[in-house]
């Protein structure tokens, strides 16, 4: 038996009293993870699991970076937020860009001109007169002009390294959008310290891009790590005819360059905002563009601690845009159009928090924490129902709380690509190539996909069949868009092949049963992957058990998101997961990742596989100038056989969009393409503080009643005490007479 001291019996008792008034005086916020001077405001949370890496819109090219981003950056074009199909609408210009072609002789030739006549393609962009930059000290200036914080002093600099970054200055200022930024920004995709992803391939359609690459880069061997004004560097490609105006000439036809305007890459970076982020203060300090983004979008960021949170508030100089008015028939039913010509954006900031981990995430969903959520593996059968008809709904108890479901089938790819640098999965010598290409198509076999999505995506997702997904021209249903490598049309679907012939296909790669044949030494192949979702241990001992069936060792490598990148720019990675978003819906901006010019390793470009065929290639410059119709179809069709045969890729699954969302949360709606969706968003702010409270009402009485027999199990005790003191019933002391 332990016995306690009667003060240590005094602190249990105060202890547990203490634990009963906080529950009991702090009501329904016993919980809350947000600070109390949130609640009630007018702002949408979310979260993210990976730490941004680049917020610099010449750089960022993931999926975890751009919903940041895509609420700060203005590019000249955007999409209709409820209109399908896809429909491109002016963002920062007066209209939509006039589009003109020339031959080589200087001719205007008609918008249906062949690409082998086109010489040149020139894009005139009228830009808004009234479109100004968020707050920022690289606009404050002195009174006689020059640059209030160009030399900053060691407490400015210190300040600037906070979480508040370049808000901690006390006198920001802004200014109007012009187009000398658009071009400053697309001489920034040629610098080579940029390292901008799709420099490659713009640089073989800008005029100029090329030559400009050099000129910086000569600039920077004369004088290293000085700051190169661009303003001085010619580009004929982008030219500002005036303050509005803006011409940006291709050295060929680009059907596609349409869109590439309303991504990330061509949104503005004014001159002075690279100047102020070259501080030598600032550089060492990693305060940059990269991390402290400055846009003329609806929202701009206040407060960025990527371990923890990162905070955006309404851009006060945002110009004045509308919600829209129009949209698909059944957007009227569902309240979409209720907000029509508001003023956006509708919410004054967002908070985004960092949950490593599902569980926590889904939790705080569940609370009311969150406003949207996705539903992971373990959560599926606690929110979804699927009836005898395949519909999907919420479970009663998600219907229960207002929780609302919407699903979309993706224009997106998830895969395991193969380095072809790798001289087992690659091979260097013609007969490492022919070994290389049969273990990658039978690896294709044996990982079975129906199996994956079944287990691990609850049945969300296509098995893929090659890297365009439905929804994407030049993608084919039926037997006509099944791979042949990894299937065999049977009974009206497709089917599998057997194990045998994925075994049968190791043994002519010189592998049988998975071991060398010459040595004897099995075969062991390293997957990278980042922790989480895909990455999961569930996940990678199925992916281990799969090769295990062909006697094929799998040794996973785990890393974070940064450092899987870093190993996909070396290329010192041998197979690897991962998955392709559309940017815009058109099939180039697919089978880009297998062209030759965008090799991650030799060009920097998004080819992370490496994957070079002269064939390919050429049918792919072909492809992309094409307009959809049964020629382009054709063309397609080529470039997949070659991509299945040669198998740079196992076309894991084409994934379905599930998410749920609170009922406060009003004109959501799911968007494949565009990112910038935030601001069309509104917050039943009172709702949601009314359901957070009853949904997070504190159970009292259960410490009411531990606190009772607390003080039953203490009393003996401490009447004991009392009598051996001399105290009476009240504590107070008894006179000995």
């Amino acid at each position: 038996m332990v016995f306690l001291s009667i003060s240590a019996c005094c602190r249990c008792l105060c202890l547990f009293l203490g634990a009963a008034l906080l529950l009991t005086g702090c009501g329904n916020e016993w919980n809350d993870p947000y600070p109390a001077a949130e609640r009630g405001a007018n702002r949408l949370y979310s979260a993210f699991s990976e730490r941004p890496k680049h917020l610099d819109p010449a750089i960022s090219y993931s999926n975890s970076e751009i919903g940041f981003i895509a609420q700060i950056y203005e590019p000249p074009l955007q999409y209709h937020y409820l209109k399908r199909p896809y429909e491109l609408i002016p963002s920062t210009l007066d209209g939509m860009p006039q589009i003109r072609l020339y031959d080589k002789a200087g001719r205007l030739l008609p918008e249906t001109a062949s690409g082998d006549q086109v010489e040149r393609s020139v894009y005139r962009l009228k830009l808004r007169p009234d479109v100004r930059y968020q707050p920022h000290p690289a606009f404050s200036l002195n009174e006689d002009g020059s640059a209030r914080y160009m030399n900053l002093d060691a407490s400015q600099s210190r300040a600037l390294q906070t979480p508040s970054g370049p808000m901690a200055l006390a006198e920001p200022g802004s200014r109007l959008l012009t187009a000398h930024d658009y071009v400053y920004q697309i001489k920034r995709l040629a610098h080579p310290s940029v390292q901008s992803p799709i420099y490659g391939m713009m640089s073989e359609h800008i005029l100029g891009l090329k030559s400009l690459s050099a000129l910086i880069k000569s600039a920077l061997d004369s004088a290293p790590g000085a700051w190169v004004d661009l303003d001085t560097m010619p580009l004929p490609g982008a030219v500002a005819i005036d303050d509005q105006t803006l011409e940006i000439t291709l050295e060929d036809k680009y059907p596609q360059f349409i869109y590439w305007l309303a991504m990330n890459f061509f949104a503005p970076v004014p001159r002075e905002v690279d100047q102020f982020y070259s501080q030598p203060a600032l550089r060492n300090g990693n305060v940059q563009l990269d991390t402290w983004p400055v846009g003329t979008g609806p929202f701009m960021m206040v407060y960025n601690n990527p371990n923890a949170r990162i905070e955006l508030s309404r851009n006060p100089n945002f110009h004045d845009e509308r919600y829209p008015c129009q949209g698909q028939p059944e957007d009227i039913a569902a309240g979409l159009l209720t907000s029509c010509d508001a003023r956006l954006p509708l919410i004054d900031s967002i908070v985004f928090s960092r949950e490593k981990e599902s569980l926590p995430y889904w939790n705080k969903f569940l609370q009311g924490y969150y406003d949207e959520s996705g539903i992971s593996s373990d959560s599926f059968d606690q929110a979804v129902r699927v009836n005898i008809n395949g519909d999907v709904n919420v479970s009663p108890a998600m219907s229960a709380q207002g929780i609302q479901l919407q699903t979309s089938v993706r224009t997106s790819v998830y895969y395991m690509g193969f380095n072809m640098l790798d001289p087992v999965v690659g091979g260097r010598t013609p007969e490492e190539q022919r070994r290389a290409k049969l273990l990658r198509q039978a690896l294709s076999i044996v990982l079975d996909q129906e199996e994956f999505i079944s287990i691990f995506l609850n049945g969300r997702g296509q098995p893929g069949m090659g890297p365009l997904p439905p929804g994407i021209f030049g993608h084919l249903d039926g037997e006509a868009g099944i791979n042949p490598v990894v299937y065999k049309w049977k009974d009206g679907a497709p089917q599998r092949r057997s194990l045998a012939e994925a075994k049968a296909l190791l043994a002519k790669a010189g592998w049988p049963d998975g071991r060398d044949a010459k040595t004897g030494s099995p075969l062991v192949l390293n997957l990278d992957t980042t922790s989480g979702g895909l990455g999961d241990k569930s996940t990678m001992d199925w992916m281990s058990r799969q090769l295990n069936q062909v006697g094929v060792q799998l040794v996973i490598r785990s890393t974070d998101f940064n450092r899987f990148q870093e190993k996909l720019r070396k290329g010192s990675a041998q197979l690897y997961f991962l998955g392709w978003n559309a940017d815009y819906p058109d099939p180039e901006n697919f089978f880009f990742l297998f062209y030759g010019p965008e090799g991650k390793v030799a060009h920097g470009g998004e080819n992370t596989a490496n994957y070079s065929n002269p064939e390919f290639d050429r049918l792919f410059r072909i492809m992309k100038n094409q307009p959809n119709g049964p020629s382009r179809q054709a063309v397609i069709d080529q470039m997949l056989n070659l991509v299945r045969e040669d198998a740079p890729w196992i076309y894991s699954f084409y994934p379905k969009s599930y998410v749920l969302r609170q009922g406060w949360l009003q004109n959501f709606k799911l968007n494949n393409v565009a990112s910038n969706t935030i601001k069309y968003q509104r917050i039943d702010a009172a709702s949601r503080a009314q359901l957070r409270a009853e949904w997070n009402d504190p159970l009292r009485w259960p410490f009411l009643i531990m606190l009772g027999g607390l003080v039953l199990l203490l009393w003996p005790a401490l009447n004991a005490y009392r009598v051996r003191s001399g105290l009476d019933a009240f504590g107070k002391q008894v006179r000995k007479r």
